[in-house]
């Protein structure tokens, strides 16, 4: 019976212990626990930087920002504040710089591709918008050759109402037909094929039309645009001073004349 009831304190004095310990004892997680909420929180942290980035990059202003930063000149460049793009697509570039001349080619892309990636030579994953090529000349009357500009009104040829107050004048030879007009500093003409002169004229209205609301940038001294019906020989050229602005590669003649407007600030 002794032995019994002395079995029996034991055992009370170890509950009593052990409620004593859990009692004592800080709640405080496992080591292994505590590093594996830290490094979750620090995945999110990191995810949503990348993310905010990635944002930054992919818009119209943060890509036309790293095309500045990846051109690496001291040539004193504009660039467009804005390039007419298909909607769900982004704008990238490929920059290639020159002592005295840059040439950036600029797409657009379904995907995020940073400005120069590889893959914007592969046609079916970037298409070309525009092709800008910058040059600067020894001097300001150098740069003035490049420049096509012509006097339509002192030149002659038949005159063409093209509305907004402006005439045009046309001048055919070689199976090709040209509408010109002046705009400012600018001398503008659209081209097409004398078996269809009334393209030309049509291309020509609409372009007045557009630059009633729209400014080309201001040319020191001339600017000439060549806008073809047949969307093969779109040519916008500009001085700046030294420097010579031309831009190519664009295939709709209307959206070339959106793409130098925007280059005016």
């Amino acid at each position: 019976m002794k032995k019994s009831l002395f079995a029996l304190m034991l055992l009370s004095l170890s509950i009593i212990s052990a409620c004593s310990d859990e009692e004592e004892k800080p709640n405080v997680p496992n080591k292994p626990q505590e590093e594996e909420q830290q490094s979750h929180e620090n995945q999110q942290e990191s995810s949503k930087s990348n993310k905010e980035n990635t944002v930054a990059s992919i818009t119209q202003a943060g890509a036309l920002k790293n095309v500045k930063d990846q051109l690496n000149t001291d040539l004193p460049i504009t660039l467009p504040k804005g390039l007419p793009i298909t909607e769900g697509t982004l704008l990238t570039a490929t920059t290639k710089a020159e002592a005295n001349e840059v040439e950036i080619v600029f797409f657009e892309s379904k995907e995020y591709l940073p400005i120069n990636d590889i893959k914007l030579k592969q046609p079916d994953r970037a298409t070309v918008i525009a092709r800008l090529l910058v040059k600067q000349y020894e001097n300001a009357d150098e740069a003035s050759e490049q420049i096509a500009f012509e006097n339509f009104s002192q030149k002659g040829g038949q005159e063409v109402d093209l509305g907004s107050n402006i005439k045009g004048y046309q001048d055919a030879g070689a199976g090709s037909l040209w509408t010109g007009w002046n705009e400012g500093r600018w001398a503008v003409a659209t081209h097409t094929r004398t078996d269809n002169p009334e393209a030309g004229v049509k291309l020509a209205k609409q372009a007045v039309q557009f630059l009633e609301s729209h400014m080309l940038p201001i040319p020191k001294q001339h600017g000439s645009a060549q806008l073809d019906v047949y969307e093969s020989g779109n040519l916008i050229v500009w001085q700046e001073d030294k420097l010579v602005y031309t831009l190519d590669s664009i295939k709709d003649p209307l959206k070339a004349l959106e793409i130098a407007t925007a280059f005016y600030h």
